[in-house]
């Protein structure tokens, strides 16, 4: 799971999402987990960054949060297991309603020997349909600090109940859950 890996995924659910045919109600995707294990090759400890050597020999790049309190434990050589889980919804916000740009989140620190623990957040924004281009059957958002997305929507039939200017609440709710063997 590597950061853009994991960016591009969450952002892929949402186009989903806004796909389904009924805008009728809040539309939530399955959760995804993405599970990735291995050993720890490297560490930089000034930018927090983890890079793992799966069993299949390929690399990870983990970005590690201010709030792993028990990071300096961790060690080159290390086994390590990585459960990431992203549950996003979409809904059709009715005229007048005021934006939303809010994230909130916990963090658990793993109790016993060896460092670990569990990250949620929870991230609401409200982003504007700036264009449809129904012949591409395409989609873009625009959102609060600049954020703006672009994706092909895989049922098109959705396109028709949309226009330029409609907002959408877009709320990601993830969850990482780390353990160090």
């Amino acid at each position: 799971m590597n950061r853009v890996k994991a960016i591009l995924s969450a952002s892929g659910l949402v186009i989903l999402a806004l796909s389904l045919p009924s805008w009728a109600q809040t539309r939530t995707l399955p959760t995804q987990t993405v599970t990735l294990s291995g050993t720890v090759e490297t560490i930089d400890h000034a930018k927090r960054v983890v890079n793992i050597k799966t069993p299949d020999g390929k690399f990870e790049t983990i970005d590690v949060p201010p709030s792993a309190t028990r990071f300096d434990e961790v060690k080159v050589g290390d086994k390590v297991s990585i459960t990431y889980n992203n549950t996003v919804s979409a809904r059709l916000k009715p005229p007048g309603e005021a934006p939303v740009n809010t994230t909130t989140g916990t963090t658990t620190a793993g109790q016993g020997e060896r460092p670990g623990g569990t990250a949620s957040q929870e991230r609401v924004m409200t982003a504007t349909i700036t264009s449809i281009d129904k012949n591409a059957s395409s989609i873009t958002f625009t959102g609060p600090n600049g954020w703006k997305y672009s994706r092909r929507v895989v049922d098109p039939t959705g396109l028709e109940k949309l226009k330029v200017g409609d907002q959408v609440d877009i709320t990601w709710d993830t969850s990482v859950t780390v353990a160090v063997q």
